[in-house]
């Protein structure tokens, strides 16, 4: 039985991941559980799983999900980053599923592999921000790294059973997201509501935002590239409108292997909890007769602006991962807010990365102060170079609900 902490229980994902381990109770048993300010539903949790100890963002929550617990067989409850790292490092624990949203879940994820604890990844940012450092940590423990993208996912399930001597690439496979055949023009006028609604994926609002606009895709290259030891020459990405497919290796013989599930991140999360075997987890199977087509197009490198600045990234590697993935938080919250337009995100992370100075990171405290520069600098120039335009969306916006 895998005993598990859920960082991030009330997201998308740690819901999932809760449902997985509460269909398979032989196997599964959760030790803890951390959310950030959804109360309610953590309480829901605790009731249903009964784990040791929570942690929650803030102290004066702690407080409150602490008087809505019983007085007796209550779990500890703890706040903060230092709660977040005690409930990944438990002695009892030996998985972590790593579903915190953003930058906040680096630490926490870094401290379990040193912990010596097996991660199942959601947290895309740990390895994107400090890949070359989780991964040696990891060696370093001798724990798995088990990816819970679909992409990832599929990529691990495509490489089992073969030499990696013989791999020749690996291709990510992506939706599109909303506006794939959208004019770029009509682009400037889309509105957050009109980017949280995916055609396929059902997942929380940055994941979403970094879908539509492909920086989800860049941020996997790189992803990929630490969590497989690839060059990033052997990673291409094709755009996938069915979602069937989730990735495939492409051997040197010319074989390609795939992996093709319906679009639920329910999949990925069960194999990464359940790894190496497959579990039930109740999904309706794949329809190919009603999937029909399945087709494949290169990326518009000119339309999803942000897949370009990642891959920049990715080559440039050192500190230029983290300021792209702090930049990226920042513009995606500004839009998601309403203070800048779609088509200015891109165009706020290219200056956030064109006035950073790349320098190498040799420890998590570096990463996260190249996160912390370029989430200054990005809300600095986001005040002072967009201003103007916020004042112009908020009045076009107005003049819309108008009409």
């Amino acid at each position: 039985m895998k005993k598990i902490t859920i960082l991030g229980s009330t997201g998308s994902i740690g819901v999932r991941a809760l449902k997985v381990a509460g269909s398979n109770p032989e196997n599964f048993k959760i030790v803890a559980l951390s959310a950030g300010k959804n109360k309610d539903l953590l309480l829901s949790q605790i009731e249903a799983f009964r784990p040791a100890a929570v942690a929650v963002s803030e102290e004066s929550l702690a407080i409150e999900v602490k008087n809505c617990l019983p007085a007796s067989n209550a779990p500890e409850v703890l706040f903060g980053v230092e709660g977040f790292v005690r409930i990944a490092t438990l002695e009892s624990v030996d998985t972590v599923v790593s579903a915190m949203t953003g930058a906040a879940g680096l630490v926490p994820t870094y401290e379990a592999i040193k912990a010596g604890k097996d991660i199942a990844l959601a947290n895309k940012e740990t390895i994107v921000m400090a890949g070359p450092l989780v991964m040696a940590e990891a060696k370093k423990r001798g724990v798995s790294i088990l990816p819970i993208d679909s992409e990832h996912s599929a990529i691990l399930q495509s490489l089992k059973g073969h030499s990696r001597e013989d791999l020749k690439r690996v291709i990510l496979t992506a939706s599109g997201g909303p506006f794939r055949d959208m004019p770029l023009d009509e682009m400037r006028e889309v509105t957050a509501a009109q980017a949280l609604r995916h055609p396929n994926w059902s997942m929380g609002p940055k994941i979403t935002i970094d879908s539509a606009t492909m920086m989800n895709k860049g941020l996997e290259v790189i992803e990929a590239k630490w969590l497989f030891g690839l060059e990033i020459a052997q990673i291409d990405i094709l755009i996938h409108p069915q979602s069937i497919l989730h990735s495939m290796v492409e051997y040197k013989d010319g074989s390609i292997i795939g992996q093709l599930g319906i679009p639920d991140m329910t999949i990925p999360i069960s194999y990464a909890l359940s790894y190496p075997r497959h579990v039930s987890n109740g999904l309706s199977p794949l329809d190919l007769e009603k999937v029909g087509n399945l087709s494949f197009e290169r990326p518009d490198m000119k339309r999803f602006r942000c897949l370009g600045l990642a891959l920049k990234a990715a080559a440039e590697g050192g500190s230029v991962p983290a300021v792209l993935n702090g930049a990226n938080e920042v513009a995606v919250d500004a839009f998601l807010r309403g203070d800048i337009g779609f088509l200015d995100i891109p165009e706020l992370i290219e200056k956030t990365m064109e006035a950073h100075n790349h320098h190498p990171v040799d420890a998590i405290e570096a990463v996260m102060e190249a996160d912390r520069w370029a989430r200054d600098t990005a809300v600095g120039i986001r005040n002072s170079e967009f201003g103007i335009r916020n004042s112009e969306l908020r009045v076009k916006k107005s003049v819309r609900r108008s009409i």
